[in-house]
């Protein structure tokens, strides 16, 4: 089994910066790629960001795009997600996912694991 563990959340003033990151536990050579998603209360969970288990393509999401970055480490069985410019839209609950196929995907339905959230409130 592999557990996905995230942390960083809380609460930041808009045009704020915060950053998460999520560590991998368990059988975390079954991951490849790692990502973000999100979900805003009343709203669907969305795409945020992707990478893949070399960290050489990414995929963002067009409402992040220019404001964050996701990078990886996997020696610490870690991604992290720096989240800039932040708006009062942005506040959700972030969701570390990771799939066993290395294309960093923005699909949730084609993620294999999951974290339990962590919540991010961006106040105007």
């Amino acid at each position: 089994q592999v557990q996905l563990e995230e942390s960083g959340g809380g609460l930041v003033q808009d045009g704020g910066s915060l950053s998460l990151s999520c560590t991998a536990s368990g059988r975390t050579s079954e991951i490849q790629a790692l990502g973000w998603f999100r979900q805003a209360p009343g709203k669907e969970r969305e795409f945020v960001a992707a990478v893949s288990i070399g960290g050489v393509r990414n995929n963002y999401g067009e409402s992040v795009k220019g404001r964050f970055t996701i990078s990886r480490d996997n020696a610490k069985n870690s991604v992290y997600l720096q989240m800039n410019r932040l708006k009062s839209e942005d506040t959700a609950v972030y969701y570390c996912a990771g799939r066993k196929g290395d294309y960093p995907t923005t699909t949730q339905q084609t993620c294999d694991y999951w974290g339990q959230g962590t919540q991010v409130t961006v106040s105007s």
